[in-house]
C-alpha cells in the first residue's frame, strides 16, 4: 500500500514518540490527533493532555484537535458505549472501536492516506484487536489501516519521554483500569487496620445496591 500522509490517534505524549519518528523514517507526513474519550479522570485527561502537546512541540509534529474538545470528552456518553457490564476484553475491543470509527472518519474528512494509533507502541495492549478494529473502521469510513508494530522501540521510547521529563501515567486509562491498578492499595490499607484498634469498628457492608432508580 502507498501512503504519504498519516493521520496517527495519539494516545498519550509518551506513547507517540518513536511512532512518530518511525513513520517519518519510512517516508510518511504525520499528523497527530488526540481522541480519547476514555481517560478517566479529568484530571488524568487533562495531565496527558498536555503531555501531548509538549511531545508535538518538541517533535514539531502537527496536530488535529476536536472542536468542541468537550464533545471529545464525556465520561456519561462513554460509560454508556463501553459499560461496567461487559467483560474486560469486550470494553477493550468497544473502546478501540469508538476511538478508531472516529479518526477513520477524520482521515476521509481531512483528506488523509491512512490512519494509525500510537496504541500499536504498547508492549500492554491487544495489537490484534486493534488491527482488527482498525480494518473494520478503516472499511466502514473507506479509508485505509497502516498496521505498524511499534513495539521493539519500547524501551528507546520510555527513555526519551524520560529525558524530556514527559508525565508517564500508571494505568491504561479508563476507571475500570484505575480500578485494577489500585484495587490491591484498598486491600492493603484495609489489612493494616486492626482489629484491635482503638477508635475503630468493623461493621458488615452489603455490596452497594445498583437498582439505583429509587435515589434518583
Amino acid at each position: 500500500m502507498t501512503a504519504h500522509s498519516v493521520l496517527l490517534h495519539i494516545c498519550c505524549g509518551p506513547c507517540c514518540l518513536m511512532p512518530v519518528q518511525a513513520l517519518r523514517a519510512e517516508g510518511f507526513a504525520v499528523t497527530g490527533v488526540f481522541y480519547n474519550p476514555n481517560i478517566h479522570p479529568m484530571k488524568e485527561y487533562l495531565l496527558r493532555r498536555a503531555a501531548l502537546l509538549e511531545a508535538a512541540e518538541r517533535l514539531d509534529l502537527p496536530l488535529l484537535w476536536p472542536d468542541p474538545e468537550q464533545a471529545a470528552w464525556n465520561l456519561e456518553q462513554w460509560i454508556r458505549a463501553v459499560p461496567a457490564s461487559a467483560d474486560k476484553k469486550s470494553r477493550c475491543r468497544a473502546c478501540h472501536a469508538l476511538r478508531l470509527d472516529q479518526v477513520a472518519r477524520w482521515t476521509v474528512k481531512e483528506g488523509f492516506d491512512a490512519f494509525t494509533s500510537s496504541l500499536l507502541y504498547s508492549q500492554r495492549q491487544a495489537h490484534s484487536i486493534i488491527s482488527e478494529e482498525g480494518d473494520k473502521a478503516a472499511r466502514r469510513s473507506g479509508t485505509a489501516f497502516l498496521y505498524r508494530d511499534f513495539r521493539p522501540f519500547w524501551q528507546e521510547g520510555i527513555k526519551l519521554s524520560q529525558k524530556w521529563g514527559l508525565y508517564r501515567q500508571q494505568y491504561c486509562a479508563c476507571i475500570y483500569s484505575e480500578t485494577e491498578r489500585y484495587c490491591k492499595d484498598l486491600e492493603k490499607v484495609c489489612a493494616a487496620i486492626s482489629a484491635s484498634a482503638p477508635r475503630i469498628r468493623r461493621v458488615p457492608c452489603p455490596p452497594i445496591d445498583s437498582s439505583g432508580a429509587k435515589y434518583i
